[in-house]
């Protein structure tokens, strides 16, 4: 299957290392999800102007400092998707602004229950999953301080 856009991820994370989880139903797997902030971006558009625009959507936030932390192929035997996540930091709250056909909640947490969350098979959406253990694995190393 070919796609004709990025996926986009963003784990927005503040000074008190604090995220944010969005929660919907999923169709197809006939069940509700938590997620880091995502959705897709035109491959002609610069992927950060469709990250900016994912986190202020879906949670109201505007970041003002942007890192683009990993790529990666979502399911590469059966479709090219290629998703870009990115570390949003220096936040401040806004509006939401979500699509009309998207029924979202909001959740603020510390990081660390976002990752126990993980751990315990509780966020099982791949995008959402790499950038929770990439970020763990930033703030261990001393790279996120």
């Amino acid at each position: 299957m070919h796609f004709k856009g990025w996926a986009i991820g963003v784990l927005a994370l503040d000074e008190q290392f604090n995220t944010w989880l969005v929660g919907q139903y999923r169709f197809p797997l006939n069940q509700y999800s938590w997620e880091i902030p995502e959705g897709g971006g035109p491959l002609d558009i610069d992927p950060l102007l469709s990250a900016q625009r994912e986190l202020l959507e879906e949670t109201g936030l505007v970041a003002q400092d942007w890192t683009r932390i990993m790529e990666m192929h979502l399911s590469n035997s059966v479709s090219d998707e290629h998703a870009i996540i990115y570390l949003a930091r220096d936040l401040r709250q806004e509006t939401a602004c979500p699509e009309e056909t998207e029924q979202l909640q909001v959740r603020k947490l510390p990081f660390e229950e976002a990752y126990q969350l993980v751990e315990q098979g509780k966020i099982t959406d791949s995008v959402s999953v790499a950038a929770i253990l990439k970020v763990k694995l930033m703030l261990a190393d001393g790279r996120i301080s």
